[in-house]
């Protein structure tokens, strides 16, 4: 099972090893744009194939391969590949359960840079959009597809994670993680990112 520290030291690596390519300018959506299914679409394909995906991938396996986990891969090349594999399928998995269930009720995956706000209100909105969406009227709701997708998607990854952490408690940490994660991305996009 994953230990505390090994995730700790994972999520501090991922953020030390970002590079400042990933704040490149590219064109986003304006804020309060409804989403559509292309838009749906293309959230889809930058968050699993994206420049800051990819490299996101290939530091988590890093960071996994030098703390040797899971045990089974080992540390070789070989092992990091599947690392970064394993990674890469489990994100795809809970993106594309999350973006599908949301078009549902209309719920919008993505996260808006806030304008005008303090400090203290930028961190609150970081938060706070890690649990909640957009609804097609722009209006704030509770991510009901992440809180489906997230603990789907968690225990789905046993049926392909090697066994020394496929237990259902290592899925419990995936899902707790998933939400991390996602308050480190808003606030990747909050605070460095000159996109969204």
């Amino acid at each position: 099972m994953y230990s505390k520290l090994q995730w700790v030291v994972c999520v501090l690596a991922v953020a030390v090893v970002t590079p400042t390519a990933w704040a490149q300018a590219q064109p986003a959506a304006p804020a309060n744009t409804p989403i559509d299914g292309h838009v749906r679409l293309q959230w889809l394909l930058d968050e699993n194939l994206g420049i800051e995906s990819e490299l996101d991938d290939v530091a988590v396996g890093g960071v996994q391969t030098l703390l040797k986990t899971p045990k089974e891969y080992g540390t070789h090349w070989d092992g990091f590949g599947e690392r970064i594999g394993l990674v890469t399928a489990d994100y795809a998995l809970k993106s594309t359960m999350e973006v599908s269930l949301g078009s549902i009720w209309g719920e919008d995956p993505r996260y808006f840079k806030t304008t005008g706000l303090s400090m203290k209100g930028r961190m609150a909105c970081v938060v706070k959009m890690t649990f909640m969406a957009h609804n097609r009227d722009g209006k704030d709701m509770p991510a009901y597809s992440r809180f489906i997708a997230f603990p789907a998607a968690g225990f789905i990854a046993n049926s392909w994670t090697p066994r020394s952490e496929n237990s259902a408690a290592d899925a419990v940490v995936r899902v707790g993680l998933g939400f991390l994660s996602r308050m480190g991305e808003n606030a990747w996009k909050e605070f460095i990112a000159r996109r969204h």
